[in-house]
């Protein structure tokens, strides 16, 4: 590839642009930064020693190149950290959580998957750039290579990693995805957020129906719902099951406790919002779906990923929660002879809860 027509000039002049442009293609922010992610290296190694991954390898798995953007994509010198707001219209996630007949799926994973969305989205800016300086190199991730997107977004001024581990933008809360183009072009940096505004506020600490967090900005993944119903693979720790909910995929409860989330706006994006009526339906709907219609049903969207099996194993334990009724005794014995062992198991698991109504 031709190297880049730059000057410190021009670049700084096409960093005030890359906002503009950012907006246009429907992203809210856009921050700069380097590939010195400073204590975020050490404080990755201290939180894999102690095994909070769970199952997820993967974060292990790359050594250094996750927290050093230079040995992932040799050349970097710069990341482009960009934030999209997720946040639907729809049913008040409060409101569904406490109608424990009903379903919860986390509010990022109501629409159409973001990863392909935002990826296209970010190599159409990444191209525009490259027609800009008739050059460079640029590499557009999205939860889709080892990188510490929350620590990178810190990095670049977008928010701070807050207590319950997620990024917390002051005029935006914490509804958003995240994304980065690695590249060559040493674009001015924008100044990293060095302050967390937590304060002495615990809301996010305390609401964990699980308890996941050992400390303030320390999460064990091992017990979070999110983990549990997504990355784990196996049968779900019957001491956790009864925390779980109604809560099929994901959890949101940590967000839905911010004070910073009132200043969070809806997404403009249609592709996120609620398909198939998943911000409000009955967990006895859901879990009557087939294989071929879970496939057919959930795709384009994250849900996919987890597969028709564990869709069943995570109904089955909200449904195992949810208040004793005939449709549900009945939606749950018309699983007991299904083919996984991992369905039957959570079955009846279930059905146990409802021993009193049999």
């Amino acid at each position: 590839m031709k190297p880049p027509k730059t000057s410190p000039e021009h670049l700084k002049a096409l960093s005030k642009t890359l906002h503009q442009w950012a907006e246009e293609l429907g992203f809210q922010q856009l921050g700069i930064t380097g590939i010195d992610l400073g204590q975020h290296e050490d404080y990755l190694a201290r939180w894999l020693a102690h095994g909070y991954q769970g199952e997820m390898d993967y974060m292990a798995k790359h050594g250094r190149k996750r927290s050093r953007p230079g040995e992932l994509v040799p050349g970097t010198c710069t990341v482009l950290s960009l934030r999209m707001d997720y946040q639907p219209e729809g049913a008040d996630p409060e409101q569904i959580l406490t109608q424990r007949h009903k379903a919860y799926v986390s509010r990022y994973a109501l629409g159409r998957d973001y990863h392909k969305l935002m990826r296209h989205r970010l190599a159409q800016l990444a191209k525009r750039i490259e027609q800009e300086l008739d050059g460079g190199c640029y590499r557009a991730f999205v939860d889709s290579a080892p990188v510490l997107e929350r620590a990178i977004a810190e990095r670049a001024g977008l928010g701070w990693i807050a207590k319950n581990t997620m990024l917390i933008n002051e005029r935006a809360g914490s509804w958003f995805f995240l994304g980065e183009i690695y590249t060559n072009i040493p674009f001015p940096k924008d100044p990293p957020k060095t302050d967390k505004h937590c304060g002495s506020c615990q809301a996010c600490l305390e609401v964990c129906p699980t308890q996941a967090f050992v400390a303030p900005f320390v999460l064990d993944a091992r017990r979070c719902i999110s983990y549990l119903t997504i990355e784990h693979k196996g049968s779900i720790d019957q001491s956790l099951r009864p925390l779980m909910g109604n809560r099929i995929y994901g959890c949101d409860d940590c967000q839905l406790v911010c004070p910073w989330n009132k200043f969070a706006q809806t997404t403009s994006e249609p592709d996120f919002a609620p398909r198939h009526q998943l911000d409000d339906r009955d967990l006895v709907e859901l879990f009557q779906w087939t294989a071929s219609e879970f496939e057919q049903r959930s795709q384009g969207s994250a849900i996919r990923r987890i597969g028709h099996e564990r869709w069943l194993r995570n109904i089955a334990v909200a449904l195992g929660n949810a208040p004793s009724s005939p449709s549900i005794i009945s939606a749950l014995r018309q699983r007991l002879s299904h083919p996984s062992a991992l369905v039957r198991e959570h079955v009846q698991w279930a059905l146990q809860q409802h021993r009193q109504a049999l």
